[in-house]
């Protein structure tokens, strides 16, 4: 009996510091890439990014942190999420109204934007690997990437009003994509 009762304390213990150990690595992991949102409600329009904003900090982005031609989370931590209250034409295909995960695929001119069903997942696998699985995509489009002439240090994603419909703008290090949507 007491060798039961030791081995529920034990575990009971583990758990605890198993806890305690998650909840600081998730505080100092948020700490360095902290959450930043993107709304926008005009009209019609009811659209929400959530998403972890990381930073230049003196590197290589695209190219290198970031590779060219792979899937990439579109910021830090889980992976961004975008929501829409109601359906949008992107790329002159429909997405519905939903909640999706946001996925992009940078390149050196182009990029590849994804939206993908799966959501509340975090963003790399253990390899580090982007957690997107593939057979959840809804839409894909493509555009073109800007260069800017000054370093944005920290991601950042936005909405804008652009004529009758809206877009979202992904800039970071010298990169801006813009994405038209109505």
């Amino acid at each position: 009996m007491k060798v039961v009762k030791w081995i529920l304390i034990s575990l009971a213990a583990l758990a605890l510091v198993l806890y305690l150990a998650f909840q600081w690595m998730k505080y100092n992991t948020k700490k360095m890439s902290p959450e930043g949102s993107a709304t926008f409600k005009f009209e019609q329009y009811d659209v929400k990014i959530n998403y972890s904003r990381p930073s230049v900090k003196g590197r290589t982005i695209f190219g290198e942190l970031v590779p060219y031609d792979e899937v990439w989370r579109t910021g830090a931590n889980e992976a961004t999420e975008f929501s829409t209250l109601t359906d949008l034409e992107i790329g002159g295909k429909t997405l519905p109204a939903g909640k999706y995960t946001l996925w992009t695929i940078p390149g050196p001119k182009e990029w590849q934007v994804i939206w993908n069903s799966q959501t509340g997942i975090w963003g790399v696998n253990w390899d580090q690997v982007a957690n997107r699985d593939p057979q959840f995509d809804v839409l894909t489009t493509t555009v073109y990437k800007e260069t800017t002439p000054n370093i944005i240090e920290t991601l950042s994603i936005n909405l804008v009003q652009a004529g009758e419909g809206l877009e979202m703008q992904l800039a970071w290090e010298n990169a801006l994509i813009r994405v038209p949507m109505k």
